[in-house]
């Protein structure tokens, strides 16, 4: 299935994790697509070419968009992805963290879309952001990511109303715990990674190519009527309100009983 044949599309972040694996769905699906990231992907795509961009940048993002119109003509797709993460108090926090982490989580996507969207308003288009179940709630020392990513969140739906007269549809993934390089201290010890798979409905972390699934339906005309959504993808994470599992805990207070009778 060519979902995306003789589309175009950029995906920042895309040499690694969640992008990696968007490039290589698009492309696998007829797209051909620009990676921008600040290293180059390791592996080789015939329907992908690489630029090196600091996403941060208003100089680079325009070459970025400049440059995938030189090389094919249009811009049909863009896919805000690429982020960074954070840990820690704000009562601690410098403010150069702070503004790091909205540099290349926020302002990053506001700079891709005000470069493309004028080259998207006369055919339409799709833009996508990575935004994050993050963005949607809180979490424990992650008050600048969760800041940034609810930006996103917010930003995509004021977006999608702004872009809508023009065919362009603005939707976000939020994704829970991802099997990514970003992630992968959370998870390293085994004693970590039961505690946060216990936390998830499905019992386990996402592939990048799960979420990669739900950028590629987000960007494709079968999702030609959704406009302004932050779609989780997150195993059914947020599903829960956060309460113990009361039948577990039952379950476990009759054999402890019948251990001790």
């Amino acid at each position: 299935m060519e979902r995306f044949a003789s589309k175009v599309a950029i995906v920042t972040g895309g040499a690694s994790g969640i992008g990696a694996a968007t490039v290589a769905r698009l492309a696998s699906e007829g797209a051909k697509v620009m990676v921008a990231d600040m290293q180059e992907p390791a592996g080789a795509n015939n329907a992908a070419r690489f630029l090196k961009t600091d996403v941060t940048s208003p100089d680079a993002v325009k070459a970025l968009v400049d440059g995938t119109l030189a090389a094919w003509g249009s811009l049909d797709i863009l896919v805000n992805n690429a982020g960074t993460g954070s840990l820690g108090y704000t009562a601690d926090m410098e403010p150069e963290e702070w503004d790091r982490v909205f540099a290349v989580n926020t302002r990053a996507v506001y700079l891709g879309c005000r470069e493309a969207i004028p080259h998207m308003q006369e055919n339409g288009g799709a833009i996508v952001n990575t935004a994050s179940i993050s963005g949607l709630l809180g979490d424990y020392a992650m008050t600048a990511y969760n800041a940034s990513k609810g930006a996103v969140v917010n930003y995509t739906r004021a977006l999608a109303l702004e872009c809508a007269q023009h065919g362009i549809r603005v939707n976000a993934v939020c994704p829970g715990l991802v099997e990514t390089p970003m992630a992968s201290m959370a998870i390293a010890d085994p004693v970590d990674r039961e505690f946060w798979f216990s936390t998830i409905p499905l019992g386990r972390a996402a592939r990048p190519e799960d979420i990669a699934a739900a950028i590629a339906f987000l960007a494709s005309d079968d999702a030609g009527y959704i406009t302004g959504v932050n779609l989780a993808v997150d195993g059914g994470i947020t599903a829960h309100t956060g309460q113990p599992n009361f039948p577990v805990r039952q379950r476990l207070r009759a054999e402890r009983a019948g251990r001790e009778s």
